[in-house]
């Protein structure tokens, strides 16, 4: 039995239009259903971020994204922000849902909100690629506008400099993921979570150098 049912019941609908129940005609209840499973699926998500972030209550959290997105998509890979220093518009954690009904989990990342960006974040989020990575960690990288998953090596760094001077990558994440869908117990995933805490730490403060 999986530890988040809701989250898992959900990641099946992933994709499905939303409309509201009094506008859905012979639809109502099938909508009615799907807002019970997207609000159950996101309290589950934004209770374990909590949980997470009580282990570090310097991070402030931000608002969980939405379980369905403007056009009424539902959105059931879930994220939420958790801001430690400066501004909205700087480099903070953020934890990330992905994966499907067999195969999920969540992400730890190194990134900014992008609707709140100012001048420098590009060049601050680009700053963790002056930290040698080591797996499980990884990179995942905007190249010529498609973002790809590349294995955390030195080759890829070095790379993805060059890239970076070139102007082919824009933007360079660093995440680490721990999977949710075989985890045994709760403390277990925070334990794991701490973990990747601690290898993203370089990466984090290595943003805050500009």
């Amino acid at each position: 039995m999986s530890l988040f049912p809701a989250i898992q019941d959900f990641l099946s609908y992933q994709g499905s239009k939303y409309r509201s129940p009094d506008k859905a005609g012979q639809l109502r209840e099938a909508m009615l259903e799907l807002k019970v499973k997207g609000q159950a699926a996101r309290r589950e998500f934004a209770d374990l971020v909590k949980d997470f972030q009580a282990l570090y209550p310097k991070l402030s959290l931000e608002r969980t994204s939405n379980w369905m997105n403007q056009a009424q998509v539902l959105r059931s890979h879930f994220w939420n922000y958790l801001r430690g220093y400066g501004e909205l518009s700087e480099p903070m954690f953020a934890l990330r849902l992905y994966g499907n009904p067999e195969d999920f989990g969540v992400s730890l990342e190194v990134s900014f909100i992008e609707r709140k960006k100012d001048e420098t974040s590009l060049d601050k989020q680009n700053q963790v690629l002056e930290v040698p990575i080591e797996e499980p960690a990884y990179y995942f990288a905007q190249i010529e506008g498609v973002s790809q998953r590349l294995k955390g090596s030195e080759e890829n760094r070095q790379q993805l400099l060059g890239q970076i001077q070139d102007g082919t990558v824009r933007k360079v994440l660093v995440k680490y993921d721990v999977n949710l869908s075989q985890a045994v117990s709760r403390d277990q995933v925070l334990a794991n979570l701490q973990e990747a805490m601690e290898a993203l730490i370089p990466f984090y403060e290595a943003t805050r150098t500009l």
